[in-house]
């Protein structure tokens, strides 16, 4: 057993106050999010390869579910990785897989290999995304966790109108064939900044060394952590009381998920998950081909879908505001309704200015709920010794809607139109919402130490 005081790493990052070092751990994770773009633009690279006779509906059902299914891999393993290798070498490996991958991509001879390639971009990303959200919970202070996640989640999630906004700007300057390729080339070169970046900045978490066992790793960073606190506030932290030193360290074995407590958590976020992989990313992908097979021609598809993405990050700043003053269980239930009966109608409008404002607003709610799943209720719930593999776990469950819902789509587009796909993604709202009422847990304020101990 280690001789090394065990350093009390969770009570020691609560109480620092709000200060640049949190700032910057949320810039690094932030600028992560935001740059790995290269799912957003799904549903654009679509259109121009349909545009140039690369794609048609059924093999841009392939494409989607490709990609998903390799952002299913990658969270399940990128789970599993996270909690072995740490949060540092982690977005350091996926950020590195999903760039190499990319590039590749980008010099595509045909659409097979294009699809290939897109499948590990899906592996490079569903790791990251793990490793990003769930990790970023043992940084951010308890009293406004949702909050700080909430944030990174409103920057990363504007990468979808600004690869929209490129998207209309390079559409008329360059050829439709290199188009595409451009658009991927983008987000691979910021990729790559990105890369050097977090290797130079990003800290492992003390909260993980220290659940490892790692003690004296876990207290050099959290004095250098502490240290650069008080050198940024200008006052000396106040030393730790009324909190129980932690316990020996503990493994919790990945069977463990399937049982008890934890196996109620892998329920619930699987579905909170499955609800916003098939409403995001049906509306990401499909979207301009949607308005396309309404008649609008590829042009304004794309001047829609631009228009309505811009709702992406105002539901995610509203969300950020207000996510530390409402219950997570009101919230979740609340959110889910308002979707289902807003997709609903606005499945029953043709004309350009009734779908520009509904689709604004239903994008709004749906990226309300989309930081609500992604960025802090699914990553918070788990204790930091399997926060990554529950996370990961869910989150794959979560893709394996996403590799079938295109196909669905598909099949509701050609045989009963748009009203078939908003009631599918109607009705996946209701069933979520149910869950979430039923078996939901309030996280809400409660620290990542009274939460791993709750799942017990």
């Amino acid at each position: 057993m280690s001789t090394v005081k065990k350093p009390n790493c969770g009570a020691r990052l609560d109480r620092l106050p709000d200060c640049g070092w949190h700032w910057r751990m949320f810039t690094l994770v932030a600028f992560g999010l935001l740059v790995s773009w290269s799912n957003a633009i799904g549903g654009l690279v679509l259109a121009q390869l349909k545009n140039i006779g690369w794609a048609n509906n059924n093999i841009s059902a392939i494409f989607s579910s490709l990609t998903t299914a390799g952002m299913f891999l990658g969270a399940l393993l990128g789970g599993i990785i996270g909690d072995r290798i740490g949060r540092r070498k982690g977005y350091l490996l996926f950020v590195a897989i999903h760039v190499i991958s990319m590039y590749v991509g980008a010099f595509s001879p045909n659409m097979n290999f294009l699809i290939f390639c897109r499948f590990f971009m899906g592996f490079g990303l569903g790791g990251l995304l793990v490793v990003l959200f769930a990790g970023f919970t043992e940084y951010a202070p308890s009293r406004n966790r949702g909050t700080w996640s909430g944030r990174a989640s409103f920057i990363g999630n504007w990468s979808y109108p600004v690869c929209s906004l490129i998207s209309m700007a390079i559409t008329p300057l360059i050829a439709p064939e290199l188009n595409w390729r451009v658009q991927i080339i983008i987000p691979a070169v910021l990729s790559t900044i990105l890369f050097f970046v977090v290797n130079a900045k990003f800290p492992e978490s003390p909260r993980w060394l220290e659940s490892k066992g790692r003690y004296e790793e876990a207290e050099a960073i959290m004095s250098e952590i502490e240290a650069v606190v008080e050198q940024q506030t200008g006052k000396k932290l106040e030393p730790i009381t009324g909190v129980p030193e932690v316990k020996e360290e503990k493994v919790i074995p990945y069977s463990h998920l399937f049982k008890g407590e934890l196996l109620r958590r892998v329920i619930l976020g699987s579905f909170v998950l499955i609800a916003m992989n098939v409403i995001q990313y049906t509306l990401i992908n499909w979207l301009p081909i949607i308005f396309m097979e309404q008649g609008i021609n590829l042009k304004d598809s794309v001047v829609l879908n631009t228009m309505s993405m811009f709702g992406a990050p105002f539901g995610i700043f509203i969300a950020a505001l207000i996510m530390d003053k409402v219950s997570r269980k009101i919230m979740g239930v609340g959110l889910l309704s308002i979707i289902a009966v807003l997709g609903y109608v606005y499945s029953l409008q043709s004309s350009m200015f009734m779908i520009t404002l509904i689709g604004f607003f239903l994008i709004t709610f749906v990226y309300m709920f989309v930081c609500y799943a992604s960025a802090v209720y699914v990553p918070e719930i788990w204790p930091t010794e399997a926060k990554l593999r529950g996370s990961g776990l869910a989150n794959a469950v979560g893709r394996v809607s996403g590799i079938l819902a295109p196909y669905a789509v598909a099949y509701l587009l050609n045989s009963t139109g748009v009203t078939g796909v908003f009631s599918l993604l109607g009705a996946v709202a209701i069933i979520t919402a149910i869950v979430i009422a039923c078996i939901g847990i309030e996280t809400r304020n409660a620290s990542v130490e009274a939460i791993g101990v709750k799942a017990e």
